[in-house]
């Protein structure tokens, strides 16, 4: 199982995005400081700057930037939709390239979640 932690400057919206868009389950939620979310083998965890050990490690950690998780799906057309229904963010166009076609997804505070398809053909 792997395990990420996203600084979020809104934990419960947070929460939100990935229970209604992304199909992760609530294992932990202290509202407003931290949130253990599951999907698959990954545990994401939220947290709020300052708050708890996660929100204070580093220095002053800030929502955002290029590193990212993968969700790998079979029918990335139909997801993009819906996140788009939902006025969900993306950075750039869906890219079509090597073994499969991928987009950035943003949750409500800038970090980055890669949605990506593999080509059908791949064996």
């Amino acid at each position: 199982m792997a395990s990420v932690r996203y600084i979020v400057s809104n934990v419960d919206k947070a929460v939100a995005f990935y229970r209604d868009n992304l199909d992760f389950k609530t294992d932990k939620h202290n509202p407003g400081k931290f949130a253990a979310l599951l999907r698959d083998d990954l545990t994401l965890y939220l947290s709020a700057p300052g708050a708890g050990s996660g929100g204070q490690a580093g220095g002053d950690p800030k929502p955002g930037g290029w590193n990212r998780f993968m969700i790998i799906t079979t029918e990335i057309d139909v997801l993009i939709e819906r996140l788009r229904r939902t006025d969900a963010r993306f950075r750039g166009k869906i890219s079509d390239g090597g073994v499969g076609r991928a987009i950035l997804l943003e949750d409500p505070s800038g970090n980055v979640i890669e949605l990506f398809e593999f080509k059908k053909d791949r064996a």
